[in-house]
């Protein structure tokens, strides 16, 4: 006992080696191992005298001894493993482990070169795992896991790789299942210390013990012998626990700078050709990446030879399970590798390269496998490359993801259903992270380059969950299409899960909303990611630099669009090659030279069609022709074999059937290949035969069709003679014969398949051929795509390809809006498939699953604002919910129900028009329950509680209460229990037929169904109105209007619960800011007023009562001043006034307006302006009651409530004037007429007291129902600047407006109280104001006493409206005028101007009578002001009068000369002599009638006209007369002008002799009085004569000589008008003759003396004017009128006054100056 505990020393290494060496010993065959057993009685005397120091030999292999020592007691350790001897071996083993577990054995394990003994012992301990021994494989495994785990050793190179081929071969020879799941654990927990050591780059790390059991999960279940996986999970969990607690020992680490190793193993088992190119690669990386450490270089060197491992056996060897075996493991160990990596293996350049290299192409040739623990496995090792390295590995997940997942996805009719499985668990996995989603549609579907994933994973689930197509075979039972059905829903709604929560967490941390996130075209945040399932943080949060760019959404829009545009384009080329490449050239996808085309030809990246290619290039259209010139031109075929040259020429399109075409190309062909090789043939001619025959050639002889082949001779002697008539060498065509038959001459993409069934497989993998249709997609048969040799080797040409190449930049984004292009291609696929799977299938979870799809599909494009897109799930959702046929209802309808309830609450803010659909689903739910109870909904409008909104109280349960009241004999249950079309307004209204006790029945268990869906659910979308934003609560109350009124106008059963609902969001609204609220109450009014035209009495009766709910209590809200809310919420009330024919309706509007004015009086506001409305409206109503009740309300408030009218803005006041204007228009009493005018005159004077209140004034908004007059807008820009004074203005213009009334007796009253009120208050009026009064109130007045327009201001004179003036309101009008300007004189003499035009318009008038008041008004103003107005001021008067004057003259020549036509027959016993002849014997029957009405028109106008002029002359003299000292000589002047105009136009009238005579003919047949024509001329002449007598006897200021001249010509005037009279033709012969004639004097005629007589006493007063000049102006003038005089006395004469005037004038003016 002694002994043994002595044994082998007191060092640490003799304790470790002394027992293992004893037993050696003892164990040991003494003939056999004598040199093993002298070594190990050496080594214990050798440890007997070794102890442990304290400095240790850092080359030493053993801790605390020299190095030599440490060999010499080693060696028989080595010994003892190479005897494999089990005995010797086994104490071996142990002494190995307990060196490497209690950190004895130290150093770098690596060849023979460093550390050889260790070496040599890990050496032979792998040889010992071979002998077949199964006690000793658990043995050598452990040693062999301590070795790599001892933190003190370090094991390298090809000693590391023979430790792990040591594992495998335990695993795939193991004797026992447990010594193989040991050795399969042992090689995982080596793979997982060698790579977390490389992610730490160090030795001392952390690493946990693997799982047996998760192990298992994809092969070698059936190793498991009972208490296997316990039993290996111990004893590799001893092992790792059985290293530690050495840390004070632990291996320093390796410099980085020592020289790298590459060790590789041996090429005869591991190496293939494949393995050797990516050497040759890798060995060109490796040589460029120094300063990697040997803990990291071995990590790439046991992850590249496990890959080699996995990839050593492309094809399935039924005959080989090991060598399967070996391929499982291999994929095993990668899959753990790669679920462990860190962040190290992401961003490492190298790592990513050996993934690429190795990894890749190990999945590659794997995927041609179908073993399903294989496919599994690859599987997951895609699903890291995914979650972990697709960043770095963009190109290649391009690949392997069509080829991998959507070749299996794709498969509809005969998949492997636990392969499909697979697929559609990691699909699940993808789904669950949102950042993959986004990631693989950003750098996928968005790019040109590379397939359309995302699209074809939606389309691939859509046609999983729709299954098999009808009569086609499948091999799928049914339970296992159901769940792929079933798993593929789930899939999808994953999928609109995850985006739906990646825009939430977008949105969430821009602190953005969604309308902010579209305006903007900028990301608010950086990327970020959401967490891996496995809990490890993904690709791009570790590595957002590496071959990454942060992507906006517009640029990606541009590339999404320009990818489907190209694709749409391959599409239509691969139909019709020339439209396809016309649209790509217009589209700008292709150049439009030839050149550009044949180039994008020749590199078909884009999916086109080979075998259209060729048919292009051989068509004969010009630019198809130079397209394939181009296209051949491109080829470089010098120095090739011409059978070399012609299959490279071919490899990328397929040759046409036409021969034409072929010929076509071929000639092409043969010119460049002789081209680019002048010396192969004579002639062009020659290749172009030959290429032609060894098409033949190629088709004879791989054709199948084809029986008699062609041989070796029939080729020559087919092609004897073909260059230029010699033959070409037997050689040369027995050799292009051998090469074509040997290897077809085949495109890249041909495969063994018929050439009808033949398709782009890479292509039509990558999904390049083009955007599937989203739901009529055609199934066709097929297998899985890709599982060939011929598509992998594709596949492996393109990762050769794109080795050589710059990496593909991977984009990020974070806008949210991509979402809209993902959700554009996903939203058909997902609809389609939840809508079929909710229709079809009754199983609770997949019906689940579908509406929690909808809800998040909803939620996406609501938020989106995808209105399409939300609207088609929104509606498809509700149709589901099968309320529109109750009878037919299940419990996922049900749950449909609920789900739209769940999308009302959760987005309502987005929904905005959806809205409808689900307020329609919520009243047909009410509908439904209110049959249960039993109740009618026709008479439900009644039963409505006419009161507040108040809470409702739940109802009972109606099911029984349905049976008992008989209610189902209702037509309206007969009519849902047929049920109806979703979109049919009423349900089942338009149906008819028996309905049996069977649905009956049915219906009322539905009913049951429908009671989990209480009233509090219903009611809690409408309280829940409250949270919607301002947008959304008006598109809900939009929506909810359409379906109120849709319930109202139901034709079978009326209801208004929407119509309550309304009512209840209006109150829990109502308290929302006032824009809101303005916004929503706009909805409302348009649907009140709408609803309150309803012919439908009661609707309408129960309408106008809930608006007057509502306007009771918004008007117990108080309004600030200028704002027009109240009036808003009113208007409703106005506009059903206005237009309802209801007489009901209109006299419930009117005692509801009353009540609410009245009991809320001091709170209105703006609402004044509706109540007057109302009140106006009801004022010109065809029913007595309801204008009485009105005005009643009208008189009260204006007595009572006068100060609350215009409080806040004057424009009430207006309204309220306006509506007191219609009362008086009341066609029922008379009395109201004039107790209106009455209140209009009592406004006027609460006005001049100030009974209003002055407040700020708002600009009238246009709000107000009555039409506003341009005078009163007018007259309101002059009382803007004084807030009293605005109150003035409608008063004004309502008073302005009634003088123009119909009636006489409003015309009247409202003209004198007009002017009553101006004349009365007009001093409270500001100058700004009077101005804008007088121009919009009393100007307007006298619009139409222009003579220009109309006659005059008299009776018969139209007004604006149709009215007219009397005559004496005309007068009183214009005499109230002047009375204002007079009055107000300081204030309105500005508007002097536009009086004097008012008056002139009198005096203009043809008729006598406004001639007169204008005489009268003009003589009175310039009496009461002629000392006040200026000198311009009277000059513009005279000038208005002067005007008045001459301006009528045109119009009475023009009415003068229309006698001219008219011819009055002579009497026929006149004769001759006209002086002496008669009318007397003409009758009205001598002239016709429309001569005879011109005729008395005339007379009438001449009458007219002369009254009138002699008026102005009369009102002219006696302004003169009184004003003379105010006027100056200008003045005087226009006077002068006045007279002088006048007499002349008198002149010229009297000259008119024939027109003289036809008046007097038509008179007498009229038998009425001719115009006074001498009476006016004479007139005329006398003022005027008058006048400049007076002008020069007191007049100073005027120039005395002109006076003189004019009194002198004034006077020759007379004198000739009165010599005329004597002798017809006397003027004529006035003009001097040379020759003295003589005449006979015969005596006057009665007609001539007449005249005389009648101008006599003007002749007296003109010679009299003339005797009275001085002598000296005597003198001057006399002989202009003395022949005059002569040719006076000369005449005879009537009256003695005339001689005695001429007496005096020859005496006192003629006698002096002849006898001075």
């Amino acid at each position: 006992m002694l002994a043994s505990q002595t044994l082998g020393g007191p060092s640490r290494c003799g304790r470790v080696l002394g027992p293992p060496l004893d037993k050696i010993i003892k164990n040991a065959a003494w003939r056999k191992h004598t040199h093993l057993v002298s070594s190990c009685k050496s080594a214990l005397d050798k440890l007997e005298t070794l102890s442990d120091t304290g400095l240790s030999d850092p080359t030493s292999p053993l801790l605390g001894i020299s190095s030599s020592d440490a060999n010499f007691v080693l060696n028989p350790i080595l010994l003892a493993l190479e005897t494999n001897y089990v005995k010797v071996a086994e104490p071996a083993l142990e002494c190995t482990f307990k060196l490497f577990s209690l950190g004895v054995a130290r150093g770098e394990i690596h060849g023979n070169v460093s550390n050889p003994i260790l070496y040599k012992i890990v050496e032979a301990v792998c040889k010992v795992g071979g002998i077949g021994e199964e006690s000793l494989e658990l043995a050598v495994l452990r040693v062999l896991l301590s070795a790599i785990r001892c933190p003190c050793v370090l094991i390298r190179g090809d000693c590391l790789l023979n430790v792990v081929r040591t594992c495998y071969n335990v695993y795939l020879r193991g004797l026992s299942g447990t010594n193989q799941i040991c050795a399969k654990s042992v090689l995982a927990q080596i793979m997982l210390i060698v790579f977390t050591r490389a992610e730490e780059d160090s030795i001392d790390v952390s690493i946990k013990t693997v799982s047996v059991s998760e192990l298992l999960e994809f092969s070698d279940k059936n190793l498991n012998e009972g208490s296997s996986i316990y039993h290996c999970q111990n004893f590799v969990s001893e092992v790792m626990s059985a290293s530690e607690g050495v840390p004070d020992l632990k291996l320093s680490q390796p410099s980085k700078d020592q020289e790298l190793q590459n060790v590789e193993l041996k090429t005869s088992k591991w190496e293939e050709e494949e393995i050797g190119e990516l050497e040759a690669k890798e060995g060109g990386v490796e040589s460029g990446s120094g300063g990697v450490s040997k803990i990291r270089e071995d990590g790439f060197l046991v992850f590249k030879n496990l890959c080699k491992l996995s990839m050593k056996f492309s094809s399935q060897e039924n005959d080989d399970q090991i060598l399967l075996r070996g391929k499982t493991l291999s994929l095993e160990l990668l899959k753990a590798v790669m679920d462990n990596g860190g962040s190290i293996w992401r961003s490492n350049v190298r790592f990513l390269n050996v993934i690429k290299q190795y990894l890749c192409l190990s999945l590659l040739k794997n995927s041609a496998l179908s073993v399903m623990s294989i496919f599994q496995l690859q599987s997951c090792i895609f699903m890291s490359l995914l979650t972990k390295y697709r960043t770095g590995l963009k190109d290649e997940i391009g690949i392997f993801f069509p080829m991998l997942i959507l070749r299996v996805l794709e498969n509809v009719l005969q998949p492997s259903f636990v392969q499909k499985m697979t697929v559609l668990n990691l699909l699940e996995k993808i789904a669950a992270d949102s950042q993959i989603i986004i990631d693989i549609f950003v750098n996928y579907d968005c790019d040109v380059d590379s397939p359309n994933i995302f699209e074809r994973i939606v389309n691939g689930l859509l046609k999983t969950a729709l299954g098999p197509p009808p009569a086609s075979t499948t091999t799928l039972s049914a339970v296992q299409d159901l769940t792929f059905r079933h798993e593929s829903v789930n899939c999808l709604v994953s999928i609109i899960k995850s985006m739906g929560a990646w825009m939430d967490q977008k949105l969430t941390i821009g602190d953005s909303d969604l309308r902010k996130s579209f305006k903007s075209d900028t990301a608010a945040e950086g990327h970020s990611t959401l967490t891996a399932e496995d809990g490890t943080v993904s690709d791009c949060e570790l590595q957002p630099e590496m071959n990454s760019e942060l992507s906006n959404a517009a640029t990606l829009e541009q590339r999404r669009a320009y990818k489907i545009e190209l694709q749409k384009g391959v599409s239509l080329f691969n139909r019709k090659p020339s439209k396809g490449i016309e649209f790509l050239i217009n589209t700008k996808k292709v150049g439009n030279s030839p050149e550009e085309v044949a180039a994008f030809l020749k590199s078909n990246t884009t999916g086109l069609n080979e075998a259209m290619i060729g048919d292009y290039l051989g068509e004969r259209e010009d630019f198809a022709l130079k397209v394939m010139h181009a296209y051949v031109d491109s080829f470089d075929f010098k120095s090739m074999d011409f059978g070399e040259a012609i299959r490279f020429f071919l490899q990328g399109f397929r040759l046409p059937g036409e021969a034409q075409k072929i010929d076509r190309i071929m000639e092409k062909f043969a010119e460049r290949y002789c081209k680019c090789n002048p010396n192969s043939f004579t002639s062009a001619d020659t290749a172009y035969v030959l290429a032609y025959s060894v098409i033949m050639l190629n088709t004879d002889a791989h054709n199948s069709m084809v029986k008699d082949k062609m041989n070796k001779s029939d080729f020559i002697r087919n092609n004897r003679g073909i260059d230029d008539g010699k033959d070409l060498p037997e050689e040369y065509l027995g050799a292009l014969y051998d090469q074509i038959v040997n290897n077809e001459i085949k495109m890249n993409a041909d495969s063994s398949v018929p050439q009808s069934m033949q398709a782009n497989s890479l292509n039509k993998l990558l999904g390049l051929d083009g955007i599937l249709n989203l739901v009529t997609w055609k199934q066709t048969e097929e297998k899985a795509l890709g599982a060939n040799g011929l598509l992998i080797r594709q596949i492996q040409e393109q990762f050769k390809a794109k080795s050589g190449k710059s990496e593909s930049v991977y984009h990020s984004v974070s806008d949210v809006a991509i979402l809209r292009f993902m959700v554009e291609v996903c939203w058909g696929p997902m609809l389609a498939a939840y809508s079929v799977t909710l229709d079809q299938s009754d199983d609770r979870i997949a019906t689940t699953q579908c509406l929690q799809g909808f809800r998040h599909a909803v939620h996406v494009t609501a938020v989106m604002g995808m209105q399409t897109q939300r609207d088609a799930f929104v509606t498809s959702a509700a149709k589901f919910t099968f309320l529109h046929c109750a009878a037919d209802m299940k419990q996922k309808n049900v749950d449909a129900v609920k789900a739209i309830i769940s999308i009302a609450i959760e987005d309502g803010n987005h929904l905005q028009e959806s809205w409808e659909h689900i307020l329609t689903c919520l009243s047909r739910i009410e509908h439904l329950q209110l049959l249960g109870e039993g109740s009618s909904t026709e008479t439900s409008i009644l039963s409505v509680p006419n009161t507040e909104i108040d809470e409702k109280v739940p109802k009972p349960s109606g099911i029984q209460s349905l049976k008992k009241k008989g209610s189902l004999q209702n037509p309206a249950v007969m009519a849902v229990v047929r049920g109806g079309s979703y979109d049919s307004a009423a349900v089942g209204a338009n149906s008819s037929g028996l309905v049996t006790p069977e649905q009956i029945n049915q219906f009322i268990a539905n009913l049951n169904l429908l009671e989990q869906i209480g009233s509090s659910e219903l009611n809690h979308v409408f309280v829940h109105s409250q949270r919607l934003n301002s947008e959304a609560i008006v598109a809900f109350v939009k929506a909810l209007c359409k379906v109120s009124i849709a319930e109202l106008q139901s034709p079978t059963d009326p209801r208004v619960f929407s119509l309550t609902k309304l009512v209840e969001i209006a109150h829990y609204n109502m308290n929302r800011i006032r824009l809101v609220w303005f916004r929503i109450w706009n909805v409302l009014s348009d649907f009140f007023v709408s609803v309150g035209l309803s012919e439908n009495l009661s609707v309408a009766i129960f309408v106008m009562d809930s608006l007057r709910q509502l306007a009771m209590k918004f008007l117990e809200r108080e309004e600030l001043a200028n704002y027009n809310f109240q009036n808003e919420f009113l208007r409703p009330f106005v506009i059903v006034m206005q237009k309802s024919n209801s007489i009901e309706i209109r006299e419930l509007i009117v005692r509801y307006v009353s009540q609410m004015v009245l009991s809320r009086v001091s709170n209105v506001k703006s609402g004044w302006k509706s109540v007057f409305m109302v009140f106006t409206a009801a004022a010109v109503d065809e029913r007595k009651n309801i204008v009485l009740l009105a005005f009643g309300t009208m008189e009260k408030i204006v007595r009572e409530y006068f100060p609350h009218i215009s409080e806040t803005d004057a424009s009430t006041f207006s309204d309220c004037v306006r509506c007191l204007i219609k009362f008086t228009n009341s066609k029922f009493d008379s009395d109201i007429s004039l107790n209106a005018i009455g209140f209009l005159r009592f406004c006027a004077i609460k006005l001049a007291e100030g009974g209003l209140v002055c407040a700020d004034k708002s600009p009238d908004n246009g709000s107000s129902v009555s039409a506003v007059t341009k005078n009163d807008r007018d007259l309101q820009s002059f009382a803007d600047s004084d807030d009293h004074a605005s109150y003035w203005v409608p008063l004004l213009a309502g008073l302005s407006e009634l003088t123009s009334d119909s009636k006489l007796a409003i015309r009247k009253s409202s003209t004198e109280v007009l002017f009553n009120v101006l004349k009365g208050h007009g001093h409270l009026f500001s100058r700004a104001f009077w101005i804008g009064v007088f121009s919009s109130v009393v100007l307007p007045l006298f619009n139409g006493a222009s003579p220009v327009k109309q006659d005059s201001p008299t009776s018969k004179s139209p007004r604006p409206d149709g009215s007219t003036w009397d005559p004496e309101i005309s007068a009183a009008a214009a005499q109230s005028l002047v009375d204002l300007v007079i009055r107000f004189f300081n204030v309105l003499r500005p508007q002097l101007p536009n009086v004097v035009s008012i008056l002139a318009g009198y005096l203009k008038s043809t008729k006598q009578g406004p001639a007169s008041t204008g005489v009268s008004a003009t003589y009175r103003l310039t009496g009461e002001l002629g000392s006040r107005f200026s000198k311009d001021e009277w000059q513009e008067i005279l000038l208005a009068i002067k005007e008045a004057a001459t301006s009528t003259l045109p119009g009475f020549v023009k009415i003068l000369r229309s006698m001219d036509d008219i011819k009055v027959p002579e009497n026929s016993r006149s004769s001759t002599n006209t002086e002496t002849s008669s009318d007397h014997g003409l009758t009205k029957d001598d002239l016709e009638e429309d001569n005879l009405q011109t005729s008395a028109y005339v007379v009438s106008k001449m009458k007219s006209f002369i009254a009138v002029q002699l008026l102005i002359m009369q009102v002219i003299t006696d302004i003169y007369k009184a004003n003379l000292q105010f006027l100056v000589a200008s003045n005087i002047n226009i006077i002068v002008e006045i007279f002088s105009s006048i007499t002349s136009h008198a002149q010229q009238l009297n000259s008119e002799t024939v027109l003289q005579k036809k008046i007097k003919k038509v008179c007498s047949i009229l038998e009425t009085s001719e115009p006074p024509m001498v009476h006016f001329e004479n007139e005329a002449y006398q003022n005027y004569l008058n006048f400049l007598q007076d002008l020069i006897r007191n007049n100073s200021s005027a120039p005395k000589e002109m006076n003189l001249r004019s009194l002198v010509a004034v006077c020759e005037k007379i004198l000739l008008i009165y010599l005329s009279c004597t002798d017809y033709n006397y003027a004529r012969r006035q003009k001097p003759v040379e020759i003295l004639v003589t005449h006979w004097i015969l005596p006057l005629g009665v007609a001539k003396k007449e005249k005389m007589a009648a101008r006599t006493p003007l002749l007296v007063s003109a010679l009299n004017a003339l005797n009275c000049l001085e002598k000296d102006s005597c003198r001057k003038y006399i002989a202009d009128i003395f022949h005059l005089l002569v040719d006076l006395v000369r005449s005879d004469h009537s009256s003695n006054e005339v001689q005695h005037a001429l007496s005096n004038i020859f005496q006192a003016c003629i006698g002096p100056i002849i006898m001075p």
